[in-house]
């Protein structure tokens, strides 16, 4: 099992990247600062959906997992394009876990 502390890390990444020098280029930057504004992350985040759907659907494992990745990385971005720091996500999923243990 992978340390689920490679969420804060990327999240770390993709912030640094959001408030780099407006001069380096990355892709995040490209998603973050594009001229549709936060229609591109959101574009990207409906491309990747559909992919990982499609993929999931037709049973490529391995492609399954790689567009999950990407969906993943993309709705991060996302977030970040909204204003919504990720930590706020992880707290809610603790709260519902937290609360499905008041059902078993």
């Amino acid at each position: 099992m992978t340390d689920a502390k490679v969420f804060d890390e990327l999240w770390q990444v993709i912030c640094e990247r959001a408030e780099s020098a407006g001069t380096e280029k990355s892709y995040v930057r490209h998603l973050l600062f594009h001229e549709k504004g936060i229609d591109k992350s959101l574009e990207k985040v409906g491309e990747e959906a559909t992919e990982f759907i499609l993929a999931a659907k037709n049973g490529v494992r391995e492609k399954t997992v790689g567009e999950a990745a990407d969906l993943l990385f993309h709705l991060m971005v996302a977030l970040k394009a909204s204003d919504v720091d990720f930590s706020l996500v992880e707290e809610e999923l603790a709260v519902r876990r937290a609360g499905m243990h008041l059902h078993d």
